[in-house]
């Protein structure tokens, strides 16, 4: 097969020998190509031009926000992407079932696509680009805009960071004072959220070594999933932090609003809300329109 080893040199965990061994494992059965990212945006230009060319594989040594520009410019093509960790945090190369050590994680490709394990799953959309774990909206968004702010600590104390910064946004970067946006789908909607999740995946991030699970019913082959608090006091986050590290579902009641196989739904602000995709900062907006694309992207999968 041919394949492209797409790396991103500024993700936290590579490094030039991992990228070198890595290469040198891939080319022991494949004709690989390797290219290098530059620049936001650089990812999903060189995994369309791969595409277009007639490579079998796009190999993504990077973090989540790389992984998701190649899955944009893959998606629609006869191309598969094939995460390989390489960031601080790596989501979806782990939902997936891929372990978190990037050499090891390249034996379990090879032997995917060996194996033939290669097929299509879909995808989330939202103004104009696909997501592949989740779109946060409010909250989290203001999180990530914060871990960005302080890019160069991200490589060398992701989770830590990450952390710091969703307590200093709560205290002091997000407006906990009335609900921020509207929801609406074909099976119900809300009037009063205040931060708003749209899963295509399940767990939503992890801590460390532990998954941070909101809705284990989301899957790639599945519609969308929801998760919008309609209250961010102390108490309902600090009983809800709990409930997640203990591993406890989450259910619908007062706090919590879930929805499930959700294929369309529009989010409205009362004022512009930030939003991330894939832990990706992308700014502010008034309204988001949402879309599940099934079989949108074809899909190296490890088997478990």
């Amino acid at each position: 097969m041919r394949i492209l080893l797409l790396v991103n040199e500024s993700a936290s965990s590579v490094t030039a020998r991992t990228r070198v061994l890595i290469q040198a494992a891939l080319a022991e059965h494949h004709d690989v190509e390797l290219a290098m990212t530059s620049r936001r945006g650089h990812a999903s230009r060189l995994a369309r031009g791969a595409a277009a060319t007639g490579t079998d594989v796009v190999a993504v040594l990077g973090g989540d926000g790389t992984l998701n520009e190649a899955a944009n410019g893959l998606a629609g093509t006869e191309c598969a992407l094939a995460p390989l960790p390489g960031g601080s945090t790596n989501v979806f190369a782990r939902t997936i079932g891929l372990v978190d050590d990037p050499m090891e994680a390249t034996g379990q490709v090879i032997k995917a696509v060996a194996d033939n394990s290669i097929g299509p799953v879909g995808l989330g959309e939202v103004a104009g680009r696909y997501f592949l774990f989740h779109c946060g909206n409010g909250f989290d968004a203001a999180v990530v805009q914060q871990v960005e702010r302080r890019a160069a600590l991200k490589r060398y104390a992701g989770h830590p960071l990450f952390l710091w910064a969703g307590v200093n946004t709560w205290l002091r970067h997000y407006d906990r004072s009335k609900a921020r946006m509207k929801v609406e789908h074909s099976m119900g909607s809300i009037t009063d959220s205040y931060f708003t999740i749209v899963l295509n995946t399940d767990p939503y991030t992890y801590l460390g070594s532990r998954p941070l699970s909101l809705a284990p019913v989301a899957k790639l082959n599945n519609g969308l999933s929801v998760i919008a608090l309609r209250n961010m006091s102390l108490t309902t986050m600090t009983r809800l932090l709990r409930n997640l590290f203990q591993g406890k579902q989450l259910e619908n009641n007062d706090d919590v609003y879930i929805a499930h196989d959700v294929t369309s739904l529009t989010l409205t602000g009362y004022k512009p809300f930030p939003y991330q995709i894939d832990g990706d900062y992308l700014g502010q907006v008034e309204k988001l329109d949402f879309k599940w694309r099934p079989e949108a992207l074809r899909l190296v999968k490890p088997q478990l």
